[in-house]
């Protein structure tokens, strides 16, 4: 099983890293500094470059099985088109593929997930430090689920560095949910487990515990 990490170097996308390489996928990881990625192993392919570059894109979407899409950037409340632009990208480079899965992680609050993220997050953190960040992932989302790829949106809860403990919720219906935390290793252990057996694609889960 050969995967696609976009965004490797830190967050859930270096979680996912560590542990498909500890499952014998070969992976190939798309980094802006390839220095931040110190894992030397045979399966492992660093394609130093960006998800706004076309050229970049293209080199590590081909012969992939999955593409997964994990970029993050801090708090702003300037304009941001990153998650759109890029996902485009992304949709793109596999329409020249075939057979292939694109998972991207998204977050609470997000579209349909607005809302659910208790008041102190939904009254005052999203509108005055995410607003534009979440502004562009609604149209990131939007671009997907328009798009003919097989996709999987994945939206954690409020994320930790706490351990794989494979014992989390995936929700689908948020009618009376607030999110809680959950662990990177979690949301890439969900990601991984996804690749192999299918069950959420075409679908936006919440992950929490």
């Amino acid at each position: 099983m050969k995967i696609s990490i976009i965004g490797a170097s830190q967050g859930i996308g270096l979680a996912l890293l560590n542990i498909a390489l500890e499952a014998g996928y070969e992976v190939t990881a798309l980094v802006r500094n390839p220095a931040k990625t110190n894992i030397t192993d045979p399966r492992l392919t660093v394609v130093e470059g960006n998800i706004l570059d076309m050229a970049s894109v293209n080199a590590v979407t081909a012969g992939q099985d999955a593409i997964c899409v994990c970029i993050g950037i801090p708090p702003t409340r300037k304009p941001i088109n990153v998650f759109s632009r890029g996902t485009s990208n992304v949709i793109v480079a596999m329409g020249q593929q075939q057979n292939q899965k694109l998972i991207v992680v998204t977050g609470i609050g997000a579209e349909d997930s607005k809302g659910h993220g208790g008041f102190l997050y939904d009254k005052v953190l999203n509108p005055l430090l995410l607003r534009t960040i979440y502004d562009d992932k609604n149209r990131q989302e939007a671009l997907i689920q328009a798009s003919n790829v097989d996709w999987l949106i994945v939206r954690p809860g409020f994320l930790t560095n706490g351990p794989q403990t494979e014992k989390y919720r995936v929700i689908e219906k948020l009618s009376g949910v607030t999110a809680g935390k959950i662990s990177r290793l979690d949301v890439a252990d969900f990601m991984l487990k996804q690749i192999t057996a299918a069950t959420c694609f075409g679908k936006t889960p919440l992950l929490t515990y």
